[in-house]
């Protein structure tokens, strides 16, 4: 039986982690904060982060990814228009106003120069998976990839390029997709 290296990582000090890294990028910003702030947040020694991530990329992608994940979840109900109105709500209130969704911008941007993180972002699509998850429901006939670089395309061009959000119109969105 093969016996792991190092200890077994620790549920409390990851979710301290992964909340600090949040905190931080909300209050300074993503070229400030660093592995021994995160450390210090979260109450840590930087071995423990260091242990788990190897950059501060991929502690804010981890923790960009669970809150989408709970953030960007719309329950079924059986209406297209409705359960697409509430996903692009919910993608709205991601991008524009969750500590999460600030985090995901930052890595955005970074990816533009950073090719790490550029890979690190391509290896899981956030948006693209929680908009599959609604349209398997709302339109299962249409190419999934296609149909979520659609149904996202509009309010993510807005929102990166510092639109505000408040003009945008999730129900006119939903309809002009369907239709």
């Amino acid at each position: 039986m093969e016996s792991k290296v190092g200890r077994p990582r620790s549920e409390r000090a990851r979710e301290a982690v992964l909340h600090a890294v949040d905190d931080l990028l909300v209050e300074v910003g993503y070229a400030a904060v660093t592995m021994k702030g995160i450390a210090e947040r979260a109450g840590v020694s930087r071995q423990t982060v260091y242990r788990w991530w190897s950059t501060k990329a991929e502690i804010l992608f981890e923790a960009s990814a669970a809150d989408a994940e709970q953030e960007l979840a719309v329950p079924a109900t059986g209406d297209a228009l409705g359960d697409l109105t509430a996903y692009l709500q919910a993608l709205i209130d991601f991008l524009a106003h969750s500590h999460a969704g600030a985090g995901y911008r930052a890595l955005i941007g970074e990816a533009q120069h950073d090719p790490e993180v550029a890979q690190l972002l391509a290896g899981k699509d956030i948006l693209g998976d929680s908009a599959r998850a609604v349209l398997a429901r709302a339109t299962p006939d249409r190419d999934p990839t296609q149909a979520s670089a659609h149904l996202i395309g509009p309010i993510f061009f807005a929102i990166m390029t510092g639109r505000d959000p408040r003009q945008l119109n999730p129900q006119a969105l939903a309809q002009d997709f369907l239709s």
